[in-house]
């Protein structure tokens, strides 16, 4: 069953060969955290061998190699059952823009789809954290003082600190609303907000 709190639910990181699925771009990682009632339940993570070779500036920015894909399984066998570890959940990312249409792109493949909404963790964190120096998620996890150890650009990696940022979101939420539980319906309604308006939405809640 579709929780309507935005405390349950996957969030998800893809690294890729490049930046666009309509190019011709393919999914190399995937990594993901399912969260229920605001912890850590289950971890998804796992290389993809997109049938052909990736360039040297991916190699170099997420580390993965051309020989750690070569014995990866294919796309199609991961995504199979990254589609059963999403069940009905919501899902977030990071820019979730480039993710969904890699998640989408992946899943149209082996006819494969999901039921829940797509969040995105940048999106909020632009409404909540509006005096952040920036807003990419390493930013961020030095802005709210989350604890780090481990590389960018691993997919896993990159989904454990979203979802760190995802619970501080939350909680910031909860302070400045008295609310117990956000639901995931005020997220996408802040997520769309101007930015002047949010503290007026808060209060209202």
């Amino acid at each position: 069953m579709k929780s309507t709190n935005a405390d349950k639910l996957v969030i998800l990181d893809f690294e890729t060969t490049g930046l666009s699925p309509l190019q011709g771009d393919r999914a190399i990682e995937i990594g993901a955290v399912k969260i229920e009632q605001g912890k850590i339940h289950s971890r998804f993570q796992a290389l993809m061998n997109p049938g052909r070779p990736i360039n040297a500036f991916i190699e170099n920015y997420t580390g993965i190699s051309n020989q750690m894909l070569r014995t990866a399984q294919s796309n199609e066998v991961v995504m199979q059952d990254f589609a059963d570890f999403i069940e009905d959940h919501h899902l977030i990312a990071h820019n979730a823009s480039f993710d969904q249409k890699f998640l989408d792109a992946e899943l149209s493949l082996i006819n494969r789809n999901y039921n829940g909404e797509f969040g995105c963790s940048l999106l909020l964190s632009r409404r909540l954290y509006q005096d952040a120096p920036n807003h990419k998620l390493g930013t961020l996890v030095r802005y709210k003082n989350i604890a780090a150890d481990g590389n960018y650009h691993r997919a896993l990696f990159d989904a454990e600190m979203t979802t760190q940022l995802w619970l501080a979101m939350l909680d910031d939420i909860k302070i400045k609303t008295g609310l117990t539980e956000v639901p995931f319906s005020l997220v996408k309604k802040l997520s769309k907000t101007p930015k002047a308006q949010i503290d007026k939405l808060l209060s209202e809640q």
